[in-house]
């Protein structure tokens, strides 16, 4: 009974910090551009449903089983990003550092969301 409840609160822990952390990273950017108008909006339209999508894990930390989609559609556009990261790390060589350091972290959101995902 103690190993469920360990899982449980390690399970909503992580939840919480990954949307936090997504709507963190997210946010920013999209603040940016509305003080200083991008020459492409894509970024920021990106960005914004992002950080959206940190929110709403955040608040499926609360009930982790009813939002079980939520949590795997997190994962799984996550490793979407990350792999879109990987390609764009070989096509602009000159961010080719950050990018494949952004491309780790985001996988490794992924995974942990795959992880701390309730079963059927």
């Amino acid at each position: 009974m103690a190993a469920a409840s360990s899982r449980e609160r390690v399970r909503t822990v992580v939840l919480v910090l990954l949307g936090l952390l997504f709507f963190a990273t997210a946010i920013v950017p999209v603040v940016d551009s509305i003080v200083h108008p991008p020459r492409c909006t894509a970024g920021p339209m990106l960005n914004a449903v992002l950080a959206t999508l940190g929110v709403f894990v955040f608040l499926a930390a609360r009930n982790p089983s009813a939002h079980r989609s939520l949590i795997l559609f997190a994962a799984w556009s996550s490793f979407a990003h990350a792999a879109i990261m990987l390609v764009t790390s070989f096509q602009v060589p000159a961010q080719r550092v950050v990018l494949l350091a952004s491309a780790a972290a985001v996988a490794f959101g992924g995974v942990l969301l795959m992880v701390v995902a309730p079963s059927r």
